[in-house]
């Protein structure tokens, strides 16, 4: 098994990106295998470390139909929902409370 080229913070030679910065070019991994790592050392724990891929090899970013559109839709509504009084709540409920604000408040008044 062939070991990774790991390099230091900010010192990643050019042709290498993250995920993130490939995203940020309209490009994807496509597939193929990790090419180097990043390493942030940290204090009084381990590195950080973050995956790089080659930038000539990647994909360009499929583009969003229509079906997979609606799909986001119908997810990002259900976040919003109430469980409790069914309305659109206008932002994604929290999890830790699991109903919206003015539900909750009077849950937690009674």
């Amino acid at each position: 098994m062939a070991t990774l080229p790991v390099y230091r913070w900010r010192l990643a030679p050019d042709g290498y990106a993250t995920r993130r910065q490939l995203r940020a070019l309209g490009l994807r991994p496509g597939g193929q295998d990790v090419a180097a790592q990043l390493e942030r050392p940290r204090r009084r724990r381990g590195p950080l470390v973050a995956y790089l891929y080659r930038v000539d090899r990647a994909k360009p970013v499929r583009p969003m139909t229509p079906a997979r559109m609606a799909a986001l839709e119908a997810a990002m509504r259900a976040r919003r929902t109430c469980p409790n009084c069914r309305r659109d709540a206008g932002y994604c409920i929290p999890r830790s409370i699991g109903m919206c604000v003015p539900c909750s408040d009077i849950e937690s008044a009674a």
